[in-house]
């Protein structure tokens, strides 16, 4: 197993035997200012093919997501890149493939990474988490022992709205985003758990105080519903869940995540559909879950962490989202139960992913082919 006196040598020392790839050159730094006048250096680390997320090791090196099913494990410095096997087949395609990849509490311990993806079955495709314990075989990493825990019901057709974004909470459940897979009516349906944040134990079980335990065994799962796509999930310092959410032509939202609540989808948004009809507001019905923010035009939000470290002392407790459609950095400053944008920085390319570095640097993973790993500094940081 990758126990913590690995972790010290994994991203130093290349991994004899397995296939090892030095990053290829990149851009030099560059800074970039938001509207406000903060000032940031941006220094491009490696490339992807269609990188989606990642997650950091407690050595300080990582693990990154590529769409089409590859599993990276990559150095510190972003010098080497070593695939992991382990990782199942998935159903590439539209916005289906291999997604999230988020590490147990207990990592250091246990070893446990948990991954998400989009599989083919019975009736079409759904989203999937699996874990596995992250170990060597020689010096090659691998997931061992990987297990589905749980699963989008029903597959349907199409290739969209996957969502299965993870996160753990205070309490160490697992919150699991399923998005409503473009089929609208299962958000508000109790036999599915599409359109829905689910909570589970590590193992997927089912926890017995999730709010929705008399309506069904499906249900039982649920924490919300009535959501659609939510590409983005994270925590506050003291245990609020936040949730980012794309809407249809216009309303993608940022939601203060309340137990038990229903969020709309898709009788309500403050967007319209596709087609340009109307959808009714969420003022019009107060009985939903209305959002903190919405943006209109959209951000197309995908990727989201709140910020605790210390590289950044002004931004702790804030949220910073990736846009694709805005090909931005939105940073939302959350206050109790309120939020606000109060600055974006201009990215220039789709951003996928948005994580935190251990050294509170922030890290960014551009979407698409050749997309890359940015390591974002402040200004002064070298100095």
């Amino acid at each position: 197993m990758f126990t913590k006196s690995t972790f010290t040598t994994i991203a130093a020392a290349p991994l004899l035997g397995a296939a090892v790839f030095a990053a290829p050159p990149v851009a030099a730094q560059t800074t970039l200012t938001a509207q406000n006048g903060t000032t940031i250096d941006v220094t491009p680390v490696a490339e992807f093919d269609e990188p989606w997320a990642m997650t950091f090791l407690p050595d300080g090196s990582m693990l990154v997501t590529e769409k089409a099913g590859t599993l990276v494990h990559v150095s510190a410095d972003g010098s080497q890149k070593t695939p992991v096997s382990g990782v199942p087949a998935v159903a590439y395609g539209g916005q289906g493939g291999l997604g999230d990849v988020v590490l147990h509490p207990d990592f250091a311990e246990n070893g446990l990474v948990y991954i998400s993806f989009a599989e083919e079955g019975e009736g079409g495709q759904g989203a999937a988490v699996a874990r596995g314990k992250l170990v060597r075989d020689g010096e090659r990493p691998q997931l061992e022992d990987l297990s589905v825990i749980w699963r989008q019901q029903p597959k349907v057709s199409g290739q969209g709205h996957y969502s299965h974004r993870i996160a753990f909470g205070p309490d160490g459940m697992m919150f699991v985003t399923s998005g409503e897979r473009q089929k609208k009516t299962p958000a508000q349906a109790m036999d599915t758990n599409l359109g829905k944040i689910v909570r589970l134990h590590d193992d997927g079980a089912v926890p017995s105080d999730n709010p929705f335990q008399g309506e069904g065994e499906i249900a039982r799962q649920f924490w919300t519903m009535g959501n659609r796509n939510m590409l983005g999930i994270d925590f506050t310092a003291d245990g609020q869940l936040w949730v980012h959410e794309m809407g249809p032509r216009g309303g993608d939202e940022l939601n203060r995540i309340e137990r038990g609540e229903n969020y709309g989808w898709p009788v309500v948004s403050n967007g319209v559909n596709y087609d340009g009809s109307p959808i009714p507001d969420h003022d019009t019905r107060p009985e939903f879950n209305a959002p903190e923010v919405s943006w209109t035009p959209v951000i197309a939000p995908a990727g989201f962490v709140i910020y605790d470290g210390g590289m950044f002392p002004e931004w702790q407790g804030d949220g910073l989202i990736g846009g694709l459609r805005s090909q931005a950095l939105v940073h939302v400053e959350l206050d109790g139960d309120s939020a606000r944008e109060i600055e974006r920085f201009d990215m220039g390319n789709r951003i996928r992913e948005v994580e935190e570095g251990p050294d509170g640097a922030l890290w960014l993973l551009e979407d698409g082919a050749g997309g890359r790993l940015l390591k974002l500094t402040p200004q002064d940081a070298a100095g």
